[in-house]
């Protein structure tokens, strides 16, 4: 046993849940940002601007840039989380290959009368690569022949593992994903409260939400209530927490991340009950009154970059009245609003007070 903990730490490989489930997700979700997400931007920018003919070259340029960026997704994301893993150089490239194969493999299925191919997504290129990162660090450099040796094991593990686990995963997240989807369409209010709630949560954890907005493939109105979810949080926190934090605490949490608030939500978590109380109430919002709705890693993005509003505009249209509406009442009015008055409820009752949420900025 002390030989085997020995080889793996002479390895750099640490059997963590922290590692594998906070930061490599951390990880992948930055590869998610710098792919299909600034791909969406792009792309959403591109199809209005090559309408103008004094921008349609720049439209065109945002185009090509969006296909270059999303096909690069797979790629991408392999090699984000090999970087949070440490993995040494040749493991690191070869990772590419391997989120290529697991973010991209499809699985055909019946699903009813229909056939259907679904591919794992960025649930698989997350669950491939780390195992075949940690297999690639084990073999890497204990050979005379490495650059031979650690990428062609690190992408035939990879691969290898894709082609076992990646039909199920296909399968999972599509329910999982037609699940949600479905029953916030059947439910609106219940799961507009559910959702919201849940993934505020979650965007404020050391858990990437936009991660899991993504693999789970979250749209439409379920979209909508995970996007206004995240945006109460990070408004939410910035707006109760401007005694303490001022301007910088706006900017920092606004249009930042309210994880900043960790630490403090460790130390007293009973000051996380304003913003997730107004995320329960401006996610049924979303899905009765405006009908809201948002598509993958968007969804999980909230105000940080206005990132979740513009991927609102992205799926309804920027010329949609009701989508700017829905916007600024239920991602920036009523977070703030609802917040401060439930944080000011909680001081009369004397178990918030100032101090509770300062941020070493």
């Amino acid at each position: 046993m002390s030989k085997i903990k020995s080889f793996l730490q002479r390895k750099n490989i640490v059997i963590s849940p922290k590692l594998y489930f906070i930061d490599c997700m951390s990880s992948l979700a930055l590869g998610l940002f710098a792919t299909l997400l600034i791909s969406t931007i792009f792309s959403t920018a591109g199809k209005y601007l090559v309408q103008v003919s004094a921008l349609s070259d720049i439209g065109e340029f945002l185009n090509m840039a969006s296909s270059f960026a999303k096909t690069a997704t797979g790629v991408v994301l392999g090699i984000a989380v090999a970087h949070s893993l440490k993995a040494p150089p040749l493991v690191l490239f070869s990772a590419g290959v391997v989120g290529l194969c697991g973010n991209d493999l499809a699985t055909t299925f019946m699903l009813g009368d229909v056939e259907k191919a679904i591919s794992a997504g960025p649930a698989g290129a997350f669950l491939v690569t780390i195992l075949a990162v940690e297999i690639g660090k084990m073999v890497s450099k204990e050979t005379k022949v490495d650059i031979l040796v650690t990428p062609t094991v690190t992408i035939c593990v990879g691969v290898l593992f894709a082609k076992i686990v990646c039909p199920l995963i296909s399968l999972c997240m599509y329910w999982l994903g037609n699940f949600v989807n479905t029953a916030t369409e059947a439910q609106p209010l219940i799961m507009g409260i559910i959702i919201s709630v849940v993934v505020g949560i979650v965007l404020t954890l050391p858990i990437s939400s936009a991660a899991l907005c993504a693999m789970i493939g979250i749209t439409g109105l379920a979209g909508g209530a995970a996007t206004v979810g995240c945006c109460a949080q990070m408004v939410g926190f910035a707006v109760i927490s401007f005694r303490e934090n001022r301007w910088g605490g706006i900017v920092a949490q606004g249009i930042g991340t309210s994880m900043l608030q960790m630490g403090n939500i460790v130390k007293k978590p009973i000051i996380w009950l304003p913003a997730t109380l107004a995320a329960a109430v401006v996610g049924p919002i979303s899905t009765l009154v405006f009908k809201l709705q948002c598509t993958g890693v968007s969804a999980g993005m909230g105000t940080c970059g206005l990132v979740g509003p513009l991927g609102i505009f992205s799926d309804m249209g920027f010329g949609n009245t009701n989508a700017w509406i829905g916007v600024v009442v239920c991602c920036i009015v009523l977070p703030a609003v609802l917040s401060v008055i439930f944080n000011e409820i909680l001081r009369k009752l004397g178990l918030v007070k100032t101090g509770d949420y300062k941020l070493d900025l």
